[in-house]
């Protein structure tokens, strides 16, 4: 082994390490004959530890300081201590026993103490027990109740500390004599009160009876029970007899006599009796309750007989709200006479609670099953309120329009369900009114189709005056916001439980539906003078135009129009988001004509589709100031908003993709495939062709175009599905609708519009014609409304129409819900405006909640 003894590592060391040791012995091939001999010197080595080892165990486990040694030496000292441990046990115990014996004494002597004085108490109490009861019965002969009540009350609380003792005879005889005492204290006491009233001594019997009633308090609740229930009997006897009794007295009609008897009862009782009761009684308010449940039941059984009338007459409804509202202001005459009334208790929070519940409801509960003959009554008079609505001026001859006002129907029909509303919650705010919220809501549906629409349909051909559309815009706001305030006022009033039940939310979004059908019959108020101006487009020779110029003359004539109606209309739509909203359908339309007029301008060549676009983009700037009219008194008005800039351009830039394909020479074939499919990026043949058509190009030179597009569709579709390009649709939606019906179609509304305006547009609309026919616009809304919305492509997009006489109750329901859909998509619609569309700014009265 080539190695040095400093070189090879201790084997004591921490950190030894054995193969690193190996590694530096068998350094080389040659040292591997060498194994044995190390093999060896490893092996000895270990011997001489083992042996070390050893050695060092046996020394120290027998050595004179060894291990086992200490542990005997503990454990004797253990046993040691267990012994000291025992020992003081023993004598803490034998103490305690001598200390036992010491104090038997002292404990004998104590417990003999305590009994003596429970004796002496005892017999002290029997003592005072005997003597106060032969005084009470002294007393109770002679009738002195006062001093009988003092002495009776010590009695009954000298008896309770002989409860535990009635086992003994003379204690048991003695509590049953107690209890013959307070038998005839009572029984005496009663005598002497049906004696005094009888006989018409009250007044000279006064303070016997006073007293008395002390007794009675000092023998229990029960014992004034008896005697208060004898009282009322005997007061309302005579009540009793005469209103029960008589049907002539008794009927709803004499309603007015019983509270005047009970009125006249009440102040008898107050000057001759009340001082006999001790106040904290309520001897008055327990009468008044007494009568009032009497009254109660003989309500009940009168209305019950009213309405089992052999004769059909149907119980009066005036009669009965009469006496309802006469039988609401006796409760609460009694309720303001006993709340002044002072209580004993001092719970005064808790004391107000039950008094409050005493006469609240108390006789008036029993007309409430009845009151839906007054709802019924309320639905007869909306029912012949609406005819007379549809009727009326919406201006009334000495009123001038303000751009403000609203129809003086709604203001009309507001007070009315204002009043109703008032009145029924006073008398119930159960059932009554849940079922006043529905016909609440019934008619609000009615009014919004039958009034509000109808309006919109006047005006033949030319549609409805402007003025005549904006307050029935004005009006279907009106109601939009206080459909919502009407509904939040009856949950207040309405019973907690049945608060869930009130919805008046599709009415709200009915007269939001209203509101659109208004906007839209403002649009095509516009679009009527716009047909000469499309008439002159449509006349233009665009298939041999040369050059092209600024703008199209037909341009200037159509912006003039726009622009002077927009003066005319949008200073008198006050909010901005109907403004806005009469904006954006209205650039929806005219994008429409455009497109429409656009296919019946065909032939067009590359310089007249080159032309059309400049047109395009003329009237895309000019319609993105179309808001600054809305406010035309402010000096400096406010730039157009950016979401209305981009809604414009939106509208009018669809179209650009058919214009810039028009643009394209048909030669070479080629560059007129390619736009195509750059622009259009559809596979359809019928789309191709209907591109072919437009421009002009002759049937015979149509067959290799479309062959060559079929050819580069196919590529260009290779291309896309290898990443090389983007993959074409089946059908555009600009060019599928685009001559569906033939040469003379133009194009859907579907192919310019956003899905929400496209839809709103179509209910309103008169076709697909850039003419908007205003004497169809109510069969139209009403048509939308009756056939939904999902075939065009949205939830919602209609507005409803009113012409519904003979619309059957399943069908209203339908066009009610429409309704609510078609609301639901005008807010969503222009949700961007950030405001919600529709918020209340129009207050003529106050709103609902005034009258609370």
């Amino acid at each position: 082994m080539n190695t040095t003894v400093t070189d090879i590592p201790s084997l004591d060391s921490v950190d030894y390490d054995p193969i690193a040791h190996l590694n530096l012995i068998f350094s080389h091939p040659s040292t591997v004959s060498s194994v044995s001999r190390v093999s060896s010197t490893i092996q000895r080595h270990k011997d001489d530890l083992s042996r070390s080892i050893a050695s060092l165990e046996t020394t120290q486990a027998y050595g004179p300081d060894s291990s086992l040694e200490r542990m005997q030496s503990a454990q004797v000292e253990l046993a040691s201590l267990f012994q000291r441990i025992e020992s003081v046990r023993s004598r803490a115990l034998q103490t305690e026993r001598d200390i036992t014996t010491m104090t038997a004494d002292i404990k004998r002597l104590d417990g003999t103490k305590r009994n003596l004085t429970l004796s002496m108490t005892a017999l002290k109490r029997l003592q005072m027990l005997t003597t106060a009861y032969e005084q009470l019965r002294g007393l109770s002969r002679t009738r002195q109740y006062r001093e009988c009540a003092g002495l009776l009350q010590a009695v009954l609380q000298l008896m309770r500390h002989f409860n535990s003792y009635r086992s003994i005879e003379q204690i048991a005889g003695l509590s049953r004599n107690v209890s013959d005492l307070q038998r005839e204290l009572l029984e005496q006491v009663c005598e002497d009160f049906e004696m005094a009233f009888a006989k018409g001594e009250v007044a000279a019997r006064r303070g016997t009876l006073v007293e008395a009633c002390l007794v009675m308090d000092a023998l229990g609740e029960h014992a004034k029970t008896r005697l208060v229930t004898w009282y009322v009997n005997t007061e309302l006897r005579e009540y009793r007899q005469v209103f029960r009794g008589n049907d002539e007295a008794g009927n709803l009609d004499n309603i007015g006599r019983r509270y005047a008897w009970f009125k006249r009862m009440l102040k008898t009782h107050e000057e001759e009796h009340a001082a006999i009761f001790p106040p904290h009684w309520r001897v008055g308010e327990t009468l008044g309750m007494a009568f009032c449940d009497g009254t109660r039941e003989d309500f009940k059984g009168i209305l019950e007989k009213s309405m089992r009338r052999i004769d059909g007459a149907k119980l009066d409804v005036n009669l009965l709200l009469s006496c309802l509202q006469e039988t609401m202001d006796f409760e609460q005459s009694l309720e303001r006479r006993f709340a002044s009334e002072p209580r004993a208790s001092i719970d005064t929070l808790s004391s107000a609670d039950d008094r409050t519940q005493s006469f609240n409801g108390s006789i008036s509960v029993a007309f409430e099953p009845y009151l839906s003959l007054w709802v019924e009554s309320q639905d007869k008079a909306l029912a012949a309120m609406i005819p007379k609505y549809k009727t009326q001026r919406l201006i009334p001859a000495d009123e001038e329009f303000s751009p403000q006002a609203v129809i003086p129907s709604a203001i009309e029909l507001f007070h009315f369900y204002k009043l109703t509303l008032s009145q029924c919650a006073k008398l119930s705010t159960g059932e009554r009114l849940l079922d006043l919220s529905k016909t609440f809501a019934k008619y609000l549906d009615e009014y919004a189709q039958q009034v509000l629409v109808t309006f919109l349909q006047r005006g033949g051909s030319q549609g409805a005056p402007i003025q005549e559309i904006i307050l029935v815009l004005n009006t279907a706001d009106f109601w939009y916001t206080n459909a919502e305030q009407l509904e939040q006022n009856i949950k207040k009033r309405i019973d907690p439980d049945m608060a869930s039940k009130v919805d008046l939310s599709s009415q709200s979004d009915a007269f939001m539906g209203v509101a659109s059908a208004a906007v839209m019959g403002l649009v095509s108020n516009v679009e009527l003078g716009c047909e000469g101006a499309w008439r002159e487009m449509r006349n233009t020779n665009w298939g041999n135009m040369e050059s092209v110029s600024d703008h199209s003359s037909y341009v200037g004539e159509l912006l003039k129009h726009i622009t002077s109606k927009a003066q005319e209309i949008l200073p008198l739509v006050i909010k901005p988001q109907y403004a806005r909203a009469l904006c954006d359908n209205l650039v929806d339309h005219l994008a429409t004509a455009y497109i429409n007029n656009v296919v019946q301008c065909r032939p067009v060549s590359e310089v007249g589709a080159e032309q059309m676009l400049l047109d395009k983009y003329v009237l895309t700037k000019s319609l993105e100031n179309l808001l600054s009219h809305h406010n035309p008194s402010v000096p400096q008005p406010n730039p157009p908003p950016a979401g209305f800039i981009k809604r414009v351009n939106n509208s009018m830039t669809r179209i650009d993709p058919l214009l810039k394909t028009l643009q394209v020479r048909p030669s070479p074939p080629e560059g007129l495939v390619q736009a195509y499919l750059i622009h259009i990026s559809d596979r359809s043949d019928t789309n191709f062709r209907k591109i072919l058509e437009l421009k002009g190009v002759r049937k015979q030179d149509q067959a290799h175009l479309m062959e060559l597009f079929a050819i580069h569709r196919e590529s260009h579709t290779s291309a896309a599905t290898g990443g090389g390009g983007s993959q074409l649709v089946p059908a555009s939606p600009l060019l599928t609708p685009l001559m569906a019906g033939g040469p003379a179609s133009g194009l859907g509304s579907t192919g310019i519009m956003s899905n929400s305006s496209a839809a709103a547009a179509a209910a309103a609309s008169a076709g697909l014609q850039g003419r908007f026919d205003a004497a169809s616009l109510g069969e139209k809304l009403l048509n939308a409304a009756r056939d939904g919305v999902e075939r065009m492509g949205t939830t919602a997009g209609g507005v409803p129409g009113a012409g519904i006489g003979g619309v059957g109750a399943q069908e209203k329901a339908t066009i009610n819900e429409n309704l609510k859909h078609i609301g639901n998509f005008f807010r969503r619609d222009i949700g961007g405006l950030g405001a919600r569309f529709g918020k209340r700014d129009i207050t003529p009265t106050g709103g609902l909640d005034s009258d609370r």
